[in-house]
């Protein structure tokens, strides 16, 4: 079964081969998955962080051989703490910036080699998988302040609600799953808000009661979460109160604690 690793940026994950779907997620560099079917032009795809199906261009695709895949599974990554940070392909000479979150494999001194292509990036980073305190979720948090919402996007320049929730604990050592209602499904429920400390996640459902919205709680009256942009409001036992509106946004369904 082939594989492959993303080089670019990022890249647009679709929910159909084309390219008027609507984009669910996004690959960011370092970023390696596995082909489930192909086209001419798509694939079908299935991520290694958070097991997540999708389609990608292929012209965005690098194939890897089933060795390095072997090597990306059993080694832990580097992974990107700068906000925005230019990574040079030292073959090519061509720099292009990546984003926080993004992973740098098999990174050793300032640089890391996938199969022939060398890459240099002088960036802080921190090693995948090494668990922060609540105190550096939120201040990882808040350097997403004023990012716009976009739907399916995992990047300071468009985020959606569950992937500004999974890149933070991402950049902290917590792998969360993709989207709200995976995530929901992770921790354990807190009985009362008062008990709701900073890190926490909550989750909102919509009328059908489908989990839609998941935030971060700075403590337990206020949430830091993607609406619109990235931003702090007012938190309480019934949801989230929107200042602007004089209303509530969301309707709150389950605090649940991950740390």
């Amino acid at each position: 079964m082939q594989s492959g690793i993303c080089l670019l940026s990022v890249v647009a994950a679709r929910k159909e081969p084309s390219g008027s779907s609507e984009m669910v997620t996004q690959l960011l560099f370092g970023d390696y998955y596995t082909v489930l079917e192909q086209t001419e032009s798509w694939l079908k795809i299935v991520t290694a962080f958070d097991n997540y199906e999708c389609w990608i261009s292929a012209k965005q695709h690098h194939k890897i051989s089933p060795g390095t895949l072997d090597k990306l599974k059993s080694q832990s990554s580097q992974i990107s703490s700068e906000f925005i940070h230019s990574i040079q392909n030292v073959q090519t000479g061509v720099s292009f910036p990546i984003s926080m979150g993004a992973s740098l494999p098999f990174y050793n001194q300032n640089r890391c080699v996938i199969e022939g292509q060398e890459f240099v990036f002088d960036g802080k980073t921190v090693v995948a998988g090494t668990k922060n305190t609540a105190e550096n979720i939120l201040n990882t948090a808040r350097q997403f302040l004023n990012a716009p919402y976009l739907w399916g996007g995992k990047t300071p320049f468009g985020i959606d609600c569950s992937g500004f929730t999974q890149t933070v604990y991402k950049l902290n050592g917590y792998q969360l799953p993709r989207d709200a209602y995976q995530q929901v499904e992770l921790g354990s429920p807190l009985s009362f808000v008062e008990e709701a400390e900073a890190g926490d996640l909550a989750f909102f459902d919509n009328e059908e009661g489908r989990i839609t919205h998941v935030g971060i709680l700075l403590n337990n009256q206020e949430i830091i979460h993607a609406s619109g942009f990235v931003k702090i409001e007012k938190f309480d036992h019934y949801g989230i109160y929107n200042a602007a509106n004089r209303g509530y946004s969301h309707t709150l369904r389950v605090i649940k604690r991950i740390l």
